[in-house]
């Protein structure tokens, strides 16, 4: 359930914003990718070769302009038919800040392709067509996209060319998209009018919008908050590997034991008090360190390895955390579980929960309801089919160390697996 986590040569710093993962979503044919081409397009980050490739595959399909959508739809499948089918990711950046792009296809039968990217997005780009208005794949991801809790939602309303760029069809669609937000409250909503074909309001403002009077879509990616940084958080830390550097030549390396993974929130630093999970047993940060030198402080999504003052039994699956930040430990919870197999669910069966680095056994308790997700209705279920997101209460054979979804996305999901096949099946947001 999760995006590429790091970009190679990519670090932020003082300088800029923090990188920012953002999401393009709606239903089909309304631009999407041809919005990320003119992103990447405007703002000089296409290299030469692939700009004369895609020149060359415009050409063979008769198109007199340069087709940017090519630029996403990676897959011959996705060429051939005009369509998005996987999620494609792009990395780019700008003076202010660094990016990657999660382009999800707009079908709702790759729905589970869209939870992916969404799971790690922090704005997400609700592309409307301003021909057709809301359609029900515009709800749905609308939904997805406040479920799996990105903060920041942008309303793109595309293809304004081919409405003259009215601002009566603009204002409609404002109204209509609010009343839906309400229900689902959803907070930070902003809408802009675009024509992704034409360059207008994405990086450049154009001429033919002059009625509207707000930011363009680069400006508002370039000043969105980047992600852990809108609220203090409690430092989480899942242990991947103990590392015992096996060097009989080096005596400091002898005694040496430390315990590597990625700070998935808050920031610990030498001398804070810590607690080992499940086993409850303290003891204090004797050092932080990166690429074998010492930092002294790590902060969210740096992995890092830790060392202890003291020798504690410490293994993959165990989590680190500040002694007065501890989660809760769990073996029954609740969960909002998006269902992406074929195969659909069967409360009879054992399967295995994956939470951070923890992975335990699980049952189906029970099936609290269905959401519909065009009427936002509760249905009675006795099993979930693909794409089907229910409310679930699991029962687990050992305890999580879990903290609601809603506080901290890292250590508030999970995935299912299929015990048989290993396959993911499943993918949940803790209550």
């Amino acid at each position: 359930m999760s995006a590429p986590e790091t970009l190679p040569g990519i670090t932020t710093g003082p300088d800029d914003h923090g990188l920012l993962r953002f999401l393009t979503c709606g239903s089909v044919d309304d631009g999407k990718s041809t919005l990320i081409g003119r992103l990447l397009f405007d703002t000089k980050t296409i290299l030469a070769d692939t700009l004369n490739a895609i020149e060359r595959t415009s050409a063979k399909r008769g198109t007199s302009a340069v087709d940017l959508s090519l630029l996403t739809d990676g897959l011959q499948a996705e060429r051939e038919q005009g369509i998005t089918i996987d999620v494609a990711y792009r990395y780019f950046s700008t003076g202010t800040r660094k990016y990657i792009i999660a382009d999800a296809p707009g079908h709702e039968q790759y729905t589970r392709n869209m939870v992916t990217a969404a799971s790690t997005a922090n704005l997400a780009i609700i592309l409307v067509d301003s021909r057709k208005g809301m359609l029900t794949q515009t709800r749905r991801h609308s939904y997805l996209a406040s479920l799996v809790g990105i903060p920041h939602l942008v309303v793109a309303v595309n293809k304004m060319d081919l409405v003259d760029y009215d601002q009566a069809v603009f204002e409609r669609i404002r109204a209509d998209y609010l009343a839906f937000a309400d229900k689902l409250g959803i907070g930070d909503v902003r809408f802009i009018p675009l024509s992704a074909l034409n360059g207008d309001m994405i990086v450049d403002r154009g001429d033919r919008l002059g009625w509207y009077e707000g930011p363009t879509l680069l400006q508002v990616l370039e000043t969105v908050p980047a992600a852990h940084t809108e609220q203090a958080e409690n430092f989480r830390f899942p242990v991947q590997f103990v590392c015992r550097p096996q060097d009989s030549a080096n005596p400091e390396l002898h005694d040496y034991r430390g315990f590597q993974g990625r700070v998935e929130s808050g920031e610990i630093a030498v001398g804070d008090a810590v607690t080992v999970l499940p086993s409850g047993r303290t003891s204090t940060v004797k050092d932080v360190q990166l690429g074998g030198a010492s930092i002294g402080r790590a902060i969210h999504e740096q992995s890092v390895t830790l060392l202890l003052a003291d020798e504690i039994d410490i293994s993959r699956g165990d989590m680190i955390v500040k002694s007065v930040e501890q989660p809760q430990q769990a073996k029954q919870i609740d969960a909002t579980v998006c269902w992406l197999s074929e195969t659909p669910l069967s409360p009879a069966r054992t399967y295995l929960v994956r939470h951070t680095t923890r992975e335990v056994k699980a049952k189906v308790a029970k099936i609290d309801y269905r959401l519909d997700v065009n009427t936002l209705e509760h249905e009675p279920a006795t099993t979930l089919a693909m794409n089907d997101i229910a409310h679930v209460t699991l029962k687990l054979a050992q305890p999580v160390f879990a903290d609601p979804y809603a506080d901290n996305r890292a250590t508030g999901a999970f995935i299912v697996i299929d015990e048989s096949t290993n396959n993911t099946v499943g993918a949940g947001m803790i209550r």
